[in-house]
């Protein structure tokens, strides 16, 4: 086995190599993780039937359980999306805070489509709601959109079963109710020092125009009426409630405890949703079998890409361990006296900046620190995934596809969506790391 700094130096080349085939080589990320765990095995002395092994079980490993999550999260979050939910929950809340706390009912919207929905969608799925708002108060278009963006990226990032944090909890070995509960407590005041303190300082000094595709008409569904809001809100929470009642219920020893923790396990508790979700928006509301089948067919085209991108990641986090890299990296870590919270952030922040996608970077970077475990004694895995996604989810510009969505829905230039969303992603990544160094102090 080749000695320990030659395997860091080998280990921080083929981050560079992988860093270099995404961004200069313009490789798919998938290629480009299999390719960098090939040569990293190769430099380090693995035979190579015993690389291919350790790729293949990283792999298992890395699917075994996200690939179910992402798939029932994606196919709830199609059905909320087709029936026109996330717009009859805004526009009820926006009834219920009134015009003149608008904002504060954007920020709530966003956070309940947000914890199954996917950020893409579901800030499609709400922008009309920014932009009329905008229209109608006369404000900044700033004031309502920075909430939107700040809750919807902050969930995709930070809560399970979203997937860059159920992959991190995975590998990181952390329970997915704690990483749950943890992360929703952590987003709420993220989202409100992004999104409406930042937001509404920001939105004095900039105000862009509405931009050309709020003219352009929405497509609705043509089956039937819009859901109930108490039907989409109870079916927003409800993979929420029972993963949180089963966590609960270990934790307190209750009585039934096996049938909570079956009832709330995430494969459990998402197919009950996601079967919800296709009678109550789907069947109930005039679709026939076959259209509900091909709904939930259609959702999960999207997610095979990043469906590719976790197993490299997966590949690549046990070739790592494998090739003896972990156990000497784990000594140099417990003799050093930077906190693990930092080098987890760091880490991940590193690769953001780099490669642009959280997805990718949260990923990589719980890959490259899972084989660390054992060397972070005193810490909670559940803040080690928090560090993690807080990394992952900041340093979001130019080489990021969100930087671009939120530039063409607010109307903005390049320059003054790296004034917004670019900032806001800063702030809300320190804040997190913060917080979670001043929760480390009191555990």
């Amino acid at each position: 086995m080749p000695n320990g700094t030659y395997l860091i130096l080998i280990t921080l080349a083929a981050i560079g190599v992988l860093l270099a085939l995404i961004l200069a080589v313009r490789l798919h990320a998938f290629l480009a993780l299999f390719i960098t765990s090939m040569a990293l095995g190769l430099a380090a002395g693995m035979e190579p039937l015993k690389l291919i092994k350790s790729m293949q079980s990283g792999v298992g490993e890395a699917l075994s359980f996200i690939a179910i999550v992402i798939g029932f999260g994606a196919m709830i979050g199609r059905f909320v999306e087709h029936s026109g939910g996330g717009r009859v929950l805004a526009d009820w809340l926006l009834d219920k805070f009134g015009r003149d706390r608008g904002q504060w009912a954007v920020l709530t919207a966003a956070f309940l489509v947000g914890l199954p929905v996917f950020f893409e969608v579901g800030f499609i799925i709400l922008a009309p709601l920014v932009w009329n708002l905008a229209r109608e108060s006369k404000r900044s278009l700033l004031v309502f959109g920075m909430p939107l963006a700040a809750a919807m990226t902050i969930l995709h990032s930070l809560v399970p079963p979203h997937p860059a944090p159920s992959v991190a909890a995975q590998l990181l070995g952390a329970d997915i109710g704690r990483t749950i509960l943890y992360g929703i407590m952590l987003s709420i005041p993220l989202m409100i020092i992004g999104g409406i303190v930042y937001g509404g300082w920001i939105a004095k000094r900039i105000s862009p125009p509405l931009p050309a595709i709020a003219d352009q008409p929405v497509a609705g569904d043509a089956h039937g009426s819009p859901p109930g809001v108490l039907t989409v809100i109870v079916l927003l929470i409800l993979p929420v409630l029972l993963i949180f009642a089963a966590t609960i219920a270990g934790m307190l020893k209750s009585p039934g405890k096996a049938a909570y923790e079956f009832l709330g396990h995430p494969f459990t508790a998402l197919l009950i949703a996601t079967l919800s979700a296709m009678f109550f928006l789907g069947t109930r509301r005039g679709l026939n079998r076959e259209q509900v089948t091909k709904l939930a067919t259609e959702s999960l085209g999207p997610v095979a890409t990043l469906l590719l991108i976790i197993a490299g990641g997966g590949a690549f986090k046990q070739v790592i361990v494998d090739c003896g890299v972990a156990p000497y990296a784990g000594g140099l870590l417990a003799s050093s006296h930077i906190s693990p919270l930092l080098v987890c952030f760091i880490t991940a922040a590193g690769m953001r900046a780099a490669q642009g996608s959280a997805t990718v970077a949260i990923v990589t970077a719980a890959g490259i620190l899972a084989p660390l475990m054992k060397q972070f004694s005193g810490y909670s895995p559940e803040i080690l995934v928090l560090a993690v996604c807080c990394g992952g989810s900041s340093l979001g510009h130019v080489n990021d596809a969100g930087f671009w969505l939120v530039k063409e829905y607010l109307g903005m230039t390049v320059g003054e969506t790296l004034r917004t969303w670019t900032v806001m992603k800063i702030i809300i990544g320190v804040t997190g790391i913060c917080i979670l160094l001043f929760v480390q102090l009191w555990l």
